[in-house]
């Protein structure tokens, strides 16, 4: 047999069986098609709800109502000390006491030549000598360290003897009926505050508990960071906080812009379109399936969002139909106020809640 006739007879044997494989792998595809295609139709799916929420994200650290440095007017040693650490004191409380002895000795004498000049003087130079001691007055006053508002005193450490020269801080007075925080939102979000939103603070100090606060006041002017990023500075306040949280204590949180919504999910293999509109089947205790109308919209790559229809958590929804092709949305769509924040979003801020 000649080599031509060889070759020809090989590449026939070679076509029949590219030939027969192609039959066998098309019967198998096809047969797992119809397969998953029947898999996917006796298929169940169960209806869950989510809780979106509509925040901003903040965080920052909390600062008292008010704050007085405790602070010498001028040097000198200290003769007492009237309060503790830890102590809560009156508005015009006097705290520490410097040694006053130079002072009351000037007021003696400005006294004194008052007295003389009385008598012998005229009457601009006991003018003068009245300035003085109002003067002298002051500088005597300045030798004690007063309390401007009722508070508690946090880091005061000062006990007879010590020496203070002016401006030595001793400790700080705070008043905590309330703390306040400056938080930073971005531009974006700035339109949507108003005051009295509620906040939700969350501090590493108070870890299983949800602090709450409010929205006090932000500027109608924006602030350009040193990051070149611009901000709104809002300031918060939460009333009657918790003992164990303390100024200069950080926390991160939420600003509620709109109260949280629940919304209703179906995974989209069990939602089906036609030309009046789309649907489920919901599968009934008994076994039977009753057909049920539903507004459907995406939401994220595996459910819709089911807007309107009989149906609510746990239902049982019978598999309907394949996924479909992309690009293809649900007839009959309508509007509603909530969105898909995985798609066109709730905007900026918006998430699902944790369950």
């Amino acid at each position: 047999m000649s080599g031509a006739k060889k070759s020809k007879k090989f590449l026939l044997f070679l076509v029949l069986v590219v030939l027969i494989f192609a039959v066998i792998w098309l019967t198998v595809f096809i047969s797992n098609e119809q397969e998953q295609k029947k898999i996917e139709k006796n298929a169940t799916y169960v209806v869950t709800k989510e809780i979106v929420k509509n925040v901003i994200e903040i965080s920052g650290t909390v600062e008292a109502a008010k704050s007085q440095s405790l602070q010498a007017a001028a040097d000198g040693m200290v003769m007492a000390v009237y309060a503790n650490e830890g102590d809560s004191v009156k508005k015009g409380q006097v705290l520490v006491e410097l040694d006053t002895s130079s002072q009351e000795y000037d007021i003696a004498k400005i006294d004194y030549d008052i007295a003389q000049t009385r008598i012998n003087g005229n009457p601009k130079e006991l003018e003068l000598k009245l300035i003085q001691k109002k003067s002298l007055e002051k500088k005597l006053e300045d030798r004690k360290i007063i309390a401007n508002f009722s508070g508690i005193l946090a880091d005061f450490n000062v006990a007879p003897g010590d020496y203070l020269e002016a401006k030595d801080s001793v400790g700080t007075l705070v008043e905590r009926s309330y703390l306040k925080s400056y938080v930073e939102v971005v531009e974006t979000d700035a339109p949507k505050l108003a005051a009295n939103q509620i906040v939700y603070c969350t501090f590493p100090s108070y870890p299983d508990h949800t602090v709450e606060g409010y929205v006090v006041s932000y500027p109608q002017v924006g602030t350009l960071t040193s990051r070149g990023a611009s901000i709104v500075q809002v300031e918060i306040r939460i009333d009657n906080p918790p003992q164990i949280i303390l100024p200069n204590y950080s926390f991160t949180g939420q600003i509620q812009i709109t109260p949280p919504q629940t919304i209703l999910l179906a995974p989209k293999e069990a939602v089906s379109f036609s030309p009046k509109g789309s649907y489920v089947e919901k599968v009934l205790k008994d076994g039977k399936k009753e057909r049920v109308t539903v507004v459907a919209e995406p939401y994220g790559m595996s459910h819709f969002l089911i807007t309107q229809g009989a149906i609510q958590e746990g239902d049982v929804l019978a598999g309907l139909s394949l996924p479909p092709v992309s690009g293809t949305k649900p007839v009959n769509k309508k509007k509603t106020d909530v969105k898909n924040p995985m798609m066109n979003g709730f905007g900026n801020g918006m998430q699902p809640a944790r369950r």
